[in-house]
């Protein structure tokens, strides 16, 4: 357990420790840049497969029904991939940038 989980003195806190990621989307021409955060979370004995989930800044398949690319995990790896491999799992169709840069 690190230092930070000790600060938790009910687990119906849910503290969580934040990690930042960015990925860029080619669709065509253009690239489409997603913010990710992955939220660690204090477990104590809980469902460690639980412990990471990792969410986009931007929804996917916006036209037909939108979706939140996310993942979870037991480690922050795990729950990363998952959302990325979300990303890629239908296209982006909202506004793209443009001067054809990111998004």
């Amino acid at each position: 357990m690190s230092d930070w989980e000790l600060a938790q003195n009910d687990p119906s806190e849910k503290l969580a420790k934040l990690h930042f990621f960015s990925v860029m989307k080619q669709q065509g021409d253009v690239e489409i840049e997603f913010g990710i955060v992955v939220k660690q979370f204090v477990v104590n004995g809980q469902n460690q497969s639980m412990r990471f989930f990792a969410q986009a800044d931007k929804q996917t398949n916006q036209n037909t029904a939108p979706y939140t690319p996310s993942g979870w995990g037991s480690n922050l790896l795990k729950a990363l991939s998952e959302c990325i491999r979300s990303i890629h799992r239908f296209p982006y169709e909202g506004p793209l940038p443009e001067d054809g840069g990111q998004a």
